[in-house]
């Protein structure tokens, strides 16, 4: 079974007072490259969340890749290509997608593409709007 793991369950693990970081992190650990996967893109919204945060929240940039080394190590990056990256885009504008939504669709596709069974995530109603066949994998750690 092949899991993916949104950005909500990259940033709860990254953060140990989270709401969610026990569940999550249970889910980021019980995976390998073999089993588990995440959006390239995810990487970099992770990265943006952490070192964004204000106060005493806010992490380094440093912590920040050291914290998404280990997610390169555990879970299987996927990316799409400029062919599949518009195809997500037109079908957006079709389905009247419009403003950051569309970074949830593309997130989705590349769990499409992995042929991921399950898509964990804490912002289900992100992807409800994607359609059955991205509302059928989502799951809460």
């Amino acid at each position: 079974m092949k899991a993916f793991l949104d950005t909500s369950v990259l940033v709860a693990t990254f953060y140990g007072d989270h709401e969610h970081h026990d569940a999550s992190t249970r889910v980021f650990l019980q995976h390998t490259p073999t089993t588990g996967c995440t959006a390239a893109h995810c990487l970099a919204e992770t990265f943006a969340v952490v070192t964004g945060m204000p106060g005493k929240d806010r992490a380094s940039p440093d912590e920040a890749l050291l914290f998404l080394s280990d997610v390169r190590e555990r879970l299987k990056l996927i990316a799409l290509d400029a062919g599949e990256h518009f195809r997500v885009l037109e079908r957006a504008a079709a389905e009247r997608v419009a403003g950051g939504a569309i970074y949830d669709a593309l997130i989705a596709q590349c769990a499409l593409k992995a042929d991921a069974q399950s898509l964990f995530t804490w912002n289900r109603k992100h992807f409800e709007r994607l359609g059955s066949n991205v509302a059928s994998r989502l799951k809460q750690p």
